[in-house]
């Protein structure tokens, strides 16, 4: 009987190269140990990423990787995922990588549900390149391209997946691995395409951006950690969100005895599309930022479509050289 995975099994011998204290480095860690945890085979494991910090990653990694081209990793995943059904596919991008130039093609793995991990790195800049301001920086950002501060209104990942037709949508944060792991752990799980926004801080160029919900000592009011089936509490119980029937929108209620009663919390449904959709937009109202699995409904996977109607199921039926001495003029069989 084999020896139980370490993390270890799932690093290589490569020299992790990323700037001191950027949060690459807690987001690698852990899902080295989520992968050894769950029993994942590196022979059956792949990472694909496009260009910038985040994509290192298949370096470091004791799988099959691929490094490709700038916001393409989602069509390499897709071809791997329909050559081999068997692998099992990580992409990994970051905020440039995959909302700016890459956008169309996330929008596609997204909306055709391809059975794949998609981690987005967002660190609102684009770091590879020193710090100019991506497609997630908040308005006012200054950067060495929007010295006077950035006027574009920011790209929300989350409602991004949303719009595109995913199926699954979660968030975590960098070194919050307590709670990342089971995230990326039910991401795995997911048949489907299962898109994970974790929030990463760059600490050259645009250090502890995201300080005003992951502070330790604020955390447990700045944070809202939903899961199915269960009411949505923070603050260590002492507040929730409850419906407001009049506006249809989620709102922070004081949670006790001599205010509202737990039973009036309102109760994360992860099935529902509209849930989703009120969560992703919590921040902006100036409430906690939600995180964990905020959105899964499973349903046909692209690639199991594909080959449920593949003619061949994959079995030969020529040979290449043929197909390429036969031309291009389509006959009519």
């Amino acid at each position: 009987m084999n020896a139980p995975l370490t993390a270890k099994d799932f690093a290589t011998d490569q020299e992790v190269r990323w700037c001191p204290g950027c949060g690459d480095y807690a987001i690698l860690k852990c899902v080295q140990k989520t992968l050894a945890d769950v029993g994942a085979n590196p022979d059956k494991t792949v990472f694909v990423s496009g260009i910038g910090c985040s994509s290192r990653f298949p370096y470091y990694m004791n799988a099959y990787g691929f490094h490709t081209i700038h916001g393409r990793a989602p069509a390499f995943a897709t071809g791997l995922k329909l050559a081999n059904p068997e692998l099992d596919v990580w992409l990994v991008t970051g905020d440039g990588d995959g909302l700016s130039i890459g956008g169309n093609h996330l929008l596609h793995v997204l909306r055709r549900n391809v059975d794949t991990q998609i981690m987005l790195f967002n660190n609102e800049i684009y770091g590879l390149t020193k710090g100019q301001y991506s497609p997630t920086s908040r308005v006012g950002t200054r950067s060495p391209s929007t010295p006077t501060g950035s006027i574009d209104a920011p790209v929300n990942p989350c409602a991004f997946a949303l719009g595109a037709g995913a199926r699954f949508i979660a968030r975590g944060i960098d070194t919050d691995a307590k709670n990342l792991s089971p995230v990326l752990k039910a991401a795995r799980e997911f048949k489907g395409a299962a898109f994970v926004e974790i929030f990463q801080n760059c600490i050259v160029y645009n250090k502890d951006r995201f300080e005003d919900f992951v502070a330790k000592k604020t955390a447990a009011e700045t944070q809202i950690h939903v899961e199915h089936g269960k009411p949505m509490l923070f603050a260590n119980g002492a507040k929730g969100l409850k419906l407001n029937m009049k506006t249809l929108a989620l709102e922070v209620v004081d949670v006790g005895e001599n205010a509202t009663p737990v039973e009036d919390i309102f109760v994360h449904d992860e099935t529902s599309k509209a849930v989703a959709q009120m969560l992703i937009n919590l921040p902006m109202q100036g409430y906690p930022m939600p995180l964990g699995v905020i959105y899964r409904d499973p349903a046909q996977s692209f690639d199991d479509a594909f080959w449920k109607h593949h003619p061949t199921q994959g079995k030969r039926t020529g040979k290449v050289a043929d197909a390429l001495r036969k031309g291009s003029v389509w006959k009519k069989a």
